[in-house]
């Protein structure tokens, strides 16, 4: 190599080595090519796997390789969408979601399922779909035997390992391993809701759930299950599907058996009685979740139905009250001509014909085909009483026994004994007290 008095390089080799990271190999100026900058390109690449993420996002500590991926990332935050569809009023943050999305206006779907008619407009998508078939399950977990037929799957599942939550809400600090999952979050806190349903005015957030809405009026049950007839207007409700063909979780107390580990720790408090869950409003407690999120929405009713003055927390609630009001029954047994208009009702009236009574006592041995029948014969047991009078002491284990009670503070008591007061609302209980007075024996009816 040629030097310079000082002992420093000049003329091309100067050029060579000016502006190389310090611990990254120095670039060969006797290549072939002889140009430099021909080489710039690898040398980044060996930058990169050296630092592997420079480029931090200051809001959460998000980090990426490129500074491309921090700018895409930014966007999170910023709500910038800066890519708009020129048929709709559609925006997306990058260039590849609204190619994505402007497929979806030409409605043609070229690549086609031979094995169960499933069409799409993405060649990736049918790939994809077609490891529903062949069970095909590529991406695996380093750390554990994991593996999955979807790469954003894989990583969601990873970010179990590390608890890396990349994506954070400024508004209220929520975390999340997907970018798509924030997007859906920052909606709460905007409250828009841009896209509404021509039949019936629902409004949504988010484009895919009004997709989603629109198969309620069309009938439409895309997601077929590939072991049997089942088909679901939602993927998420196949996937629940799904997890039925496969029960590892088996309670050893009653023999229950459920495919998600969750689910069977859920469970187990039927026989704990544990109720972990607490409403800050008011006494009630949970042995699930879900049930104190519905029990919470009590303490506020909006919906409420013009025939009667019923009050409901959830609009489906309402929509299954108005059946009292039309008569309709939309669920169908195909083994007889029952009809009921509530779906839990449907179920156990299905159990009738398979006899499956899945749900059993670990005490005793009764068993049922409704989980909660179950939930109330268990008080046989532990003697619970979870439903309380407002006006005296009075607890029972049924709200329908509780229902029977609260009349007696509600109705007139219009039966009046003349010979000691004695007051009641029940015809029945005043013949039994007049016999107090003539002597008979009050217990004979």
């Amino acid at each position: 190599m040629a030097t310079a008095a000082d002992g420093s390089p000049t003329g091309e080799e100067q050029n060579c080595f000016d502006g190389s990271p310090i611990g990254v190999p120095q670039i060969d100026c006797d290549s072939k090519t002889g140009n430099a900058e021909d080489q710039v390109p690898a040398q980044k690449i060996k930058f990169r796997n050296a630092s592997k993420k420079p480029y931090m996002c200051g809001e959460c500590g998000f980090r990426a390789t490129r500074k491309l991926g921090l700018s895409l990332h930014m966007r999170t935050h910023t709500g910038e969408k800066p890519y708009k569809c020129d048929q709709c009023d559609y925006a997306a943050a990058s260039k590849s979601t609204l190619n994505y999305h402007k497929a979806k206006h030409s409605g043609e779907k070229p690549y086609m399922c031979g094995e169960c008619g499933y069409r799409t407009t993405h060649k990736p998508d049918l790939f994809q779909h077609m490891r529903t078939h062949t069970g095909e399950k590529p991406y695996k977990c380093d750390q554990c035997d994991y593996s999955t037929a979807w790469r954003t799957a894989l990583y969601d599942h990873k970010a179990k390992h590390t608890g890396e939550k990349p994506f954070m809400c400024v508004e209220c600090g929520y975390r999340t391993t997907r970018r798509s999952d924030l997007s859906r979050h920052m909606a709460k806190h905007s409250g828009a809701k841009p896209y509404m349903c021509g039949e019936c005015g629902y409004r949504a957030a988010q484009r895919s759930y009004l997709s989603q809405h629109m198969r309620t009026h069309t009938g439409e049950k895309p997601f077929k299950c590939d072991q049997c007839d089942y088909s679901a207007a939602q993927k998420s409700k196949l996937n629940v599907h799904r997890a039925k063909h496969e029960k590892h979780y088996m309670c050893g107390e009653c023999g229950y058996r459920t495919a998600e580990k969750f689910a069977l720790s859920e469970h187990m408090r039927i026989h704990t009685d544990e109720k972990p869950y607490k409403c800050d409003q008011c006494d009630y407690s949970a042995a699930q979740k879900s049930n104190l999120n519905v029990h919470k929405a009590k303490h506020e009713k909006p919906y409420m139905c013009g025939e009667c003055g019923y009050r409901a927390t959830q609009k489906v609630h309402l929509s299954r009250h108005m059946r009292t009001h039309t008569g309709e029954k939309p669920y169908k047994c195909d083994q007889c001509d029952y009809s009921a208009a509530v779906k839990s009702t449907f179920n156990a009236h299905k159990a009738k014909h398979t006899g499956e009574k899945p749900y059993m006592c670990g005490e005793c041995g009764y068993r049922t085909a409704r989980k909660t029948h179950m939930t109330r014969y268990m008080r046989t047991h532990t003697g619970g009483k979870p439903y309380k009078c407002d006006q005296c002491d009075y607890s029972a284990a049924l709200k329908s026994t509780l229902d029977n009670h609260r009349t007696i503070h509600t109705r007139k008591k219009t039966y009046n004994c003349s010979e000691c007061g004695y007051r009641t609302a029940h015809k029945l209980s005043f013949t039994r007290h007049m016999r107090t007075h003539t002597g008979e024996n009050p217990t004979q009816v």
